[in-house]
This record gives structure tokens, C-alpha cells and sequence, in this order.
């Protein structure tokens, strides 16, 4: 991406995040050296939760393939260097089981994916061996390491068969994802439940697969996301090109599913009853239209930088995507008290806040650490995952 001048963007009148916060929900005592195995740590939402996780004290390994070149979240964010990261194919079991056999991990937090359905349309095969098959990979290292005691697997809102009735999707319902992409994500979510029932029942291991709306945030930089979208355009002068104006998505902040993973995978640990799939996703009521949220984008970025961006309505005639993608995530609340904090537009101005900064590379963890800390400050005084 291109640099931009910040402007507006105080960072030193703001609180900065104290695991003191996190703690009244967290539970950073829990956390304090617990060794943690995430899959796809340097991927967008992985450096997110391993800058989370590593102001709560926990020992992280991260198994990912190599980063890829500039820009990249992970390759900005001083955590970089405060995990142990492996550079490793989820598709090579051998390797895998070795890193579990050399970690011992109690928390497993598999994230590792091939995370667009764009690109699954254009490479279905490999988009199943990584997503399916990574999964079997990561399943079987569960079942052979004695030390695990919750494991999280994060796949997606659009696990679910889309008939395309504006309904919102339960945990109880039918897993049939129609694009390459959505449907080796319902097979990982069998997969899961197939070892769960084969091998883990009456083990001290729980298991929990989570589905997380349409996530945005600051250090996104992936193609044919909307949000990244509208910042290249933004950066480059030009209007941004919108292909399904009208779809309707549960957008959230990227700290509402990780926060909801590390809470998840806490409670679990110690009472295994709770685990299960879960629903993650915005308040009743805060699903957005992709217009909406383009309008919102527009909006804080042009009152930040001064500039005037504008967007329009451009179908590019490429494969079809779900038309209405809504999540009833009452299930996630009432057993865990759970309540998302931020808006879609919360969100947004979240993300512009950090895409302003971006071009002073110090800036960059001053400002996740800040954030983290609003929404920690939120989350608590909204006295939400009482336990």
C-alpha cells in the first residue's frame, strides 16, 4: 500500500492497554504461561491474538507458512519477536506432530486456512487439502499429544447451507457451504466432530469450532476484502469499486472473535460440558450491507485525511458469492454471558485509525495496544462474560 500522511491520530492522550483490563475477562492469571499452539499466527487475526496473548503472559508457538512479502501485520508488530514461530506447511503431518512433540501445548488454536473464496474458485484443490486436510493434521496431533486440553477451530459464518432466505444461521443447522471455500470449512467443522465422537470422549480434552462473521480491522491487507479494498483505493486516488453493493454481512471488529476464541478456549479448559460450536458475530440488529459499510469507510476517511473518496457500483461478472450472511449468536451469550461491544461503524473508524498510522511503522503497536485496551475498557464496563 501506499503512504499516506496521518492526520488527526493523537496516540499519547488515549489509554494504553493494561492486562490489568483484559484480566476482569480474560483472566490473565490463566493465561500466564500457558502454553499456547496457534496455526496461522502470522496471518491477520493471528497477530492480533498473539499481541493479545502475549500481554497476558502466555507462551505461544505459532506454526504458519512464511510470511509473505510487505505488507504484513505480523512482520510490523514487535510480538514478532516475542513468540516462537515455526515456518511450516499444515499439510506436512510429520513436521506438525514434531512441533506438538517438542511444545507439549495445553491450548490449540487452529487458525491456518486458505481464507477466500475467490481464490478458492481458482484453486479448489488446494483450498481442501489446506482447509480439510489441515485440519485432519492438526485433529491427529490432538489425539497423540497428551497435553492438550482445549482446542479451538475457527472456521466460518458461511459453513452453513445459504438458501438465501434472510435467515439468521444457528449452530443447529445444516452445514453445507456452497463455494469451494464455505464447503471445505463445513468439512473441517465434520472433521472436527468426527474425532471429537472417535477418539477424544472420555479424554480431559475439550473441543470447541467457532464461526465468525466478516471480521475487519487495522493490518489487513488481503485481496478482494472489502475493507483492504477501500483503503488501496483510497491511498490511490481512485473510487472504490463495489461488486454486491446490497449483500448483507455480520461485520465485526477483529478483537470480537479473537477475544471470543480466548474466552472459549479458557472456560473449556476447565469444564469440557461447554464445548461445542459457536456463533460469533455482532449484536442483534448489526448485520450492514456491504453499501453501508463502504458509506461508513467514506465517511471517517474523509474526515480524517480531508480528501473526498467516493465509491460506485462496478459487478465485475465474478463467481457468486452468498447473498445474505446472518449469524444468531444467542447461543454464545447465554452460556458464556457473551456480548459483542463495537459497532460496524465502531469498527470502521477502528480500522481507519490504524491504516492512518500505518506509515510510521513505530506508531503501529502503540495503536493495537490502545485499542486493545478501549475495547477491554468497553467490554468491562458493559459488565459482560460474568462468570
Amino acid at each position: 500500500m501506499a503512504d499516506v500522511q496521518a492526520r488527526d491520530v493523537d496516540l499519547t492522550e488515549k489509554k494504553e492497554w493494561s492486562p490489568k483490563v483484559g484480566a476482569l475477562v480474560l483472566d490473565s492469571d490463566f493465561y500466564k504461561g500457558k502454553r499456547v499452539l496457534i496455526t496461522g499466527h502470522n496471518g491477520f487475526k493471528g497477530s492480533w491474538m498473539c499481541t493479545l496473548l502475549q500481554e497476558l503472559g502466555a507462551d505461544v508457538t505459532g506454526y504458519s507458512l512464511p510470511l509473505p512479502p510487505e505488507p504484513s501485520l505480523f512482520g510490523f508488530c514487535p510480538v514478532r519477536d516475542m513468540v516462537r514461530s515455526v515456518d511450516g506447511d499444515i499439510r506436512d503431518l510429520s513436521h506438525l506432530m514434531q512441533v506438538f512433540a517438542d511444545t507439549k501445548p495445553e491450548i490449540v488454536i487452529h487458525m491456518a486456512a486458505q481464507p477466500l473464496v475467490r481464490t478458492s474458485y481458482q484453486e479448489p484443490v488446494y483450498t481442501y487439502e489446506v482447509n480439510v486436510m489441515g485440519t485432519v493434521n492438526v485433529m491427529e496431533c490432538v489425539r497423540q499429544t497428551d497435553s492438550v486440553r482445549s482446542v479451538i477451530n475457527v472456521t466460518t459464518d458461511k459453513v452453513y447451507r445459504n438458501r438465501e432466505k434472510g435467515e439468521f444461521f444457528r449452530e443447529e443447522d445444516e452445514l453445507n457451504g456452497q463455494d469451494p471455500y464455505s464447503n471445505s470449512k463445513s468439512c473441517s467443522e465434520l472433521v472436527t466432530d468426527a474425532y471429537v465422537r472417535s477418539f477424544l470422549r472420555g479424554k480431559r480434552v475439550s473441543v470447541s469450532t467457532v464461526r465468525a462473521g466478516n471480521v475487519i480491522g487495522g493490518g489487513d491487507f488481503a485481496a478482494n476484502r472489502i475493507l483492504p479494498d477501500c483503503v488501496r483505493a483510497a491511498l490511490a486516488g481512485r473510487e472504490i469499486c463495489i461488486r454486491n453493493p446490497e449483500s448483507v454481512r455480520p461485520f465485526q471488529h477483529v478483537l470480537e472473535p479473537v477475544s471470543a476464541y480466548l474466552m472459549i478456549a479458557r472456560r473449556q479448559y476447565d469444564d469440557p460440558e461447554l464445548s461445542g460450536s459457536y456463533n460469533i458475530g455482532p449484536a442483534p440488529g448489526g448485520s450492514r450491507t456491504v453499501r453501508e459499510l463502504v458509506q461508513c469507510f467514506c465517511e471517517c476517511w474523509n474526515s480524517r485525511t480531508g480528501k473526498q473518496v467516493r465509491w460506485k457500483n462496478a459487478p465485475d461478472g465474478g463467481p457468486a458469492e452468498a447473498g445474505a450472511l446472518m449469524l444468531d449468536c444467542g447461543k454464545l451469550a447465554r452460556t458464556f454471558g457473551w456480548t459483542s461491544v463495537w459497532t460496524p461503524e465502531n469498527a470502521v473508524e477502528k480500522a481507519v485509525e490504524w491504516y492512518l498510522v500505518y506509515p510510521d511503522r513505530l506508531q503501529i503497536a502503540k495503536c493495537m495496544e490502545r485499542q486493545i485496551g478501549e475495547f477491554y475498557e468497553s467490554k468491562t464496563e458493559a459488565s459482560a462474560w460474568k462468570k
